[in-house]
């Protein structure tokens, strides 16, 4: 079997249907981001928004925005209003690999460039919500679990966790 050659890139505006159609693919109704909303993030945000290739294809990708005051139910917020690209608290919105290649280890890959990043840029934290199928594994990957969250985004039921990257002085 052949390792396929993986490299991270931050998306361009011509990634954004392909990143619509893994991101449909791979979450259930009202849950995945619009190509609108898909878009405008790659637009205002690319610093926040990590392409993984496997030899030359984009089969997943991160994206965030930046915030000062993190209110992980402000359903605003996933379409970058409030958005400030110098806040210092990066919120997560989608984690996604195309369903025909999970289970290759590439969203802990995306996860461990993406935070690189993050930290190379100065931010504090970072924040997701995610299903109670994937608290165990972003425990894994380094998060604390905060609380069950108030939003409902796409009728589910989710949980905040925070990553801190760098203690903020008293």
């Amino acid at each position: 079997m052949v390792t396929p050659q993986l490299s991270f890139r931050e998306a361009r505006a011509a990634d954004a249907e392909r990143c619509y159609q893994i991101e449909i693919s791979a979450y259930e109704g009202d849950e995945a981001a619009t190509l609108a909303k898909i878009s405008t993030r790659i637009a205002q945000y690319p610093q926040g928004f990590l392409v993984l290739e496997a030899d030359g294809t984009n089969v997943g990708f991160i994206n965030a925005g930046c915030a000062h005051l993190v209110v992980m139910s402000d359903e605003a917020f996933k379409e970058l209003i409030g958005h400030d690209p110098d806040a210092p608290n990066v919120v997560i919105m989608s984690v996604v690999v195309d369903p025909a290649h999970q289970g290759k280890g590439y969203s802990k890959q995306l996860m461990t460039v993406f935070v690189e990043r993050m930290r190379a840029l100065g931010k504090k934290t970072i924040h997701l919500m995610c299903k109670d199928r994937h608290v165990e594994l972003y425990l894994r990957m380094g998060y604390a679990y905060v609380k069950p969250s108030e939003s409902s985004h796409g009728g589910m039921a989710w949980h905040e966790m925070v990553m801190v990257l760098q203690e903020t002085s008293a």
